[in-house]
């Protein structure tokens, strides 16, 4: 389904200065909000204007940014990738949100996709003025036990280089192979080979500020984001839904289930079948499925009103 472009740019100040950049797609108001946050080192531009542009034709205002250090946010070194910063910059473009004439500042969701997701539930597990929250085949585990030692040891190193006046030491996401030195997000089988195709296509499309590296600093804060142990013990009286692909190569539908499971806070659960990880959005099924999460937002501010 083709949807009509309907979002203007916006800038978004965090509490430590920077300036983040989203598409503002706004309705009559007040209206309720949803704000969405893209995945591991991803950019606006990459296939979700057709969930923003969804969540629009149901009437609800939608906020989609480019995380710090990424795309036309600002942020230093670039592609560092900082959950916990990250965390804090949703509340900053929710603060956003409760600025604008045409938003209800009591009707404002969180969206977000893979480790977009994750960073989403973390941060409703402090931000109470959120309504409700959607994680779509969410991220939760990122640096495999096998490889800590090499990893942390190349991290010290990168750090006396960088006191040395070097700059940070960059790699990509995902090499040829699918591989990366954490081993997270499905890396060496398909679901890495899935990524770096991914990743490769934003190149090839040209997507704004896009670049196909992270700092190798990223593992640090990787090493550091607990989502699971949060979402299970912060999580409370927040309306939550999951989706989780049945064919996930990145994020494994196991974990995702027993995350879900371990959630103390009202829930729905949904299984996208025959759907993956980079597919859950796109073809067959995926108006059907944009429906549902308006069905959820939509169920969820009504028992809340």
């Amino acid at each position: 389904m083709d949807f009509p472009q309907h979002h203007k740019l916006v800038k978004i100040k965090t509490i430590d200065g920077l300036t983040l950049e989203a598409w503002f797609y706004e309705s009559e108001g007040p209206a309720a909000a949803v704000i969405m946050t893209h995945g591991f080192n991803c950019v606006k531009e990459m296939s979700l204007d057709e969930t923003a542009e969804a969540f629009h034709c149901a009437g609800f205002n939608v906020l989609l940014y480019d995380s710090r250090g990424v795309g036309g946010s600002e942020g230093l070194p670039r592609n560092q990738i900082d959950p916990a910063k990250m965390v804090e910059d949703v509340s900053d473009v929710v603060n956003f949100a409760t600025t604008l004439p045409s938003v209800d500042p009591s009707r404002i969701v969180l969206w977000g996709l893979s480790f977009g997701a994750a960073v989403s539930g973390v941060a409703a597990t402090i931000d109470t003025r959120v309504a409700a929250v959607l994680m779509v085949c969410p991220l939760f585990t990122f640096i495999r036990a096998d490889r800590r030692a090499t990893v942390f040891a190349q991290l010290m190193k990168d750090r006396r280089s960088q006191l040395r006046g070097n700059e940070p030491f960059t790699i990509p996401p995902f090499n040829s192979k699918g591989e990366n030195p954490a081993g997270f997000a499905g890396a060496g089988g398909p679901g890495g080979h899935e990524a770096y195709a991914l990743m490769k296509t934003a190149v090839a499309r040209g997507h704004p500020n896009f670049r196909d590296r992270i700092t190798f600093q990223t593992y640090h804060k990787l090493a550091l984001f607990r989502p699971k142990e949060l979402l299970k013990d912060m999580l409370e009286a927040i309306p939550t839904m999951m989706i989780i692909p049945e064919l996930d190569e990145v994020s494994p539908p196991a974990e995702q289930q027993a995350v879900f499971e371990s959630l103390n806070t009202p829930k729905r659960l949904h299984i996208a079948a025959g759907k993956g990880h980079l597919s859950v959005l796109d073809g067959e099924g995926s108006a059907a499925l944009r429906a549902t999460m308006v069905d959820f937002f939509v169920s969820a501010l009504e028992a809340g009103n």
